[in-house]
């Protein structure tokens, strides 16, 4: 795992940086508008165009060397980061900027996330899927630890600015990083070589896929509902615990920062134990574990209860995308998995956009007017007054997430994808080769 350790170290990088630029666009997004609207379609024009463009780069992703498209994404994303920079230093950023730049930058990574699961693939032996993917999550829930707290003492140090800069240094540290490995490219399948003849064919196909596996099929529409109602109070966590706090970014820091220890150290536990032999089980069971989180922090009214939430929310994410991950790369063949994990992604996500749309609005225009006064159960409940209707949305949140975790466990096609559907060549002979190691797999 030399190679993938050494493209995940760049990432890991590239990931605090643009942790602390994130933050720091929050913060400024705040003071600018007060409201969670501006923040919410922040995150709709960064996320969106990564959707709705991931079955066309997925086809470009089986088509063209996954290297040079990983390093394509992550220049592009240093290009949006400093043309922010650039503006602000100007003394002309304004919000529209921050949404085309971040849509700018969202559109090319749509290739990047399908690009890393394929490489992957090819750089780590089957029996170390777990622990690459959950490797790679730690990586994210380390940006969540160290990220917020940083960029929050930093921004009166070298004001917004300096973190910019500091984001596109660290997308230059990644793309050498990733120049420094070889990435070889997949064998044609038999699959690979009928799969579509034109580019139509072959978005199309990954599609058809999925469709005709039922059981995968089943996967990703449990991991769309879960986005779908997850998203809503992801997206209004920031503003809630600002509202709620009189605008504290320390605060906020240290929620985010405590929250990522948990991802950091479930990453930890999934990374050197593995994933269990039965792996859906474990992602059903992170589901509901972090579906718990949500309510917890929905209702908590300080610090404490904030960090619990946030910890159980996260400390199970590792677990969950180890699991899905290391299904997917064992039962598709990897001249596929760029179309094929492009449909999925693309299956698993649509839902988000739409949360993000509707999460400011609702916030804004219902629940925080109707939360202002609010008294008997509601009140008991998430509190009144600024942020508790935002504190309910998160609430009724994870009380959705949870069920959807829940009520997955009771189809059969779900229960049961590792034996109803057999693992493809090239993971069969690993496996014959090392095996999954106890809880390894």
């Amino acid at each position: 795992m030399r190679g993938y350790t050494l493209v995940w170290s760049g990432q890991l990088v590239s990931l605090l940086g643009t942790g602390m630029k994130d933050f720091a666009l929050v913060i400024w997004a705040w003071q600018l508008t007060g409201q969670a609207t501006a923040l919410a379609l922040v995150a709709f024009f960064a996320f969106a165009p990564t959707v709705l463009l991931m079955p066309f780069a997925g086809v470009m992703v089986d088509k063209y060397d996954r290297k040079w498209i990983m390093a394509l994404t992550d220049a592009t994303a240093g290009m949006a980061s400093l043309g922010i920079l650039v503006l602000y230093l100007l003394g002309s950023l304004e919000l529209w900027h921050v949404y085309g730049l971040v849509l700018f930058a969202g559109a090319f990574q749509a290739f990047q996330w399908p690009a890393f699961s394929a490489a992957t693939t090819m750089l780590v032996p089957k029996r170390h899927y777990g622990r690459a993917n959950a490797m790679l999550t730690t990586a994210q829930a380390a940006s969540m630890v160290f990220s917020p707290i940083m960029a929050a003492v930093l921004l009166g140090i070298i004001d917004i600015s300096g973190i910019l800069a500091i984001d596109v240094v660290t997308f230059l540290i990644a793309l050498g990083c990733l120049y420094a490995v070889p990435i070889p490219k997949p064998p044609v399948s038999e699959e690979g070589s009928e799969a579509g003849k034109t580019i139509w064919g072959k978005m199309a196909f990954g599609f058809s896929y999925i469709y005709e596996r039922r059981p995968l099929l089943g996967l990703q529409l449990l991991l769309f509902f879960t986005n779908l109602v997850g998203t809503i109070g992801l997206t209004v966590l920031s503003p809630m615990i600002l509202a709620k706090t009189e605008d504290n970014a320390t605060m906020l820091g240290t929620v985010m920062t405590l929250a990522g220890v948990g991802g950091v150290v479930g990453g930890v536990a999934t990374a050197g134990w593995g994933v269990p032999h039965r792996k859906v089980r474990g992602l059903l069971a992170g589901l509901v574990v972090s579906g718990i989180g949500g309510v917890v922090v929905g209702m908590g009214r300080s610090l404490p209860l904030w960090a619990i939430g946030g910890f159980m929310y996260t400390v199970t994410w590792p677990l969950t995308n180890a699991c899905n991950q290391a299904i997917w790369q064992s039962k598709v063949p990897p001249d596929l998995q760029g179309r094929v994990f492009a449909t999925r992604g693309l299956i698993a996500m649509i839902g988000t956009p739409i949360s993000q749309v509707i999460a400011g609005p609702m916030a804004d225009l219902v629940l925080e007017p109707a939360f202002m006064d609010a008294s008997g159960i509601p009140a008991a409940m998430v509190g009144s007054g600024p942020g508790a209707g935002m504190a309910m949305m998160v609430l009724l949140s994870g009380v959705l997430a949870t069920l959807v975790g829940v009520v997955g466990y009771s189809f059969r096609s779900v229960r049961e994808v590792e034996t109803l559907l057999p693992d493809h060549v090239l993971a069969k002979e690993d496996e014959d080769e090392g095996g999954d190691g106890g809880r390894g797999g």
